[in-house]
């Protein structure tokens, strides 16, 4: 939009645990509009977590918001075409898109695990953030590296 920033959309919080973190997690996880679903697989994701991690002192939610720190990148590297050339420059992301970011990590890393249901697969990719590992933990550190290896360009800065 040209003139006016688009308004923020308030996200009301979902009804289990009065998160609105959950409920952005939810969105992203829905598919075709069916949001009663995606609440579904979270909650039963949630209890898979709860027990099969019965010697940690955290509920589940705490594990979920752990994890989610955990595959939350901070930088990035952007495209910039300089004089014909075009550099990979590393930039700081918001934090709204940080969160955003490390949401949907998850969960594609979640859809291409195999087997089991949609909730089990979620859960075990959880609980892999929550422990430092799996495809989401592993995607934020290559962006880690992709930025720290293009460093030299950060002068290029938008």
């Amino acid at each position: 939009m040209r003139k006016a920033k688009p308004k923020k959309r308030i996200i009301l919080p979902d009804p289990v645990f009065n998160e609105s973190m959950v409920t952005k997690f939810v969105n992203h996880l829905m598919l075709d509009g069916k949001k009663s679903i995606a609440f579904r697989i979270f909650y039963d994701s949630l209890d898979v977590i709860a027990s099969k991690m019965k010697d940690v002192e955290l509920t589940p939610l705490e594990i979920f918001k752990k994890g989610l720190d955990n595959v939350t990148p901070l930088v990035e590297v952007k495209s910039r075409r300089i004089g014909g050339a075009t550099f990979q420059v590393p930039t700081e992301i918001r934090p709204d898109r940080k969160e955003s970011i490390s949401m949907k990590n998850i969960i594609i890393f979640a859809r291409k695990r195999g087997g089991r249901s949609m909730a089990e697969k979620l859960a075990a990719e959880i609980m892999d953030a929550y422990n430092n590992q799996g495809g989401a933990f592993k995607r934020k550190e290559d962006m880690h590296r992709m930025a720290e290896a293009n460093r030299a360009f950060a002068h290029f800065r938008f």
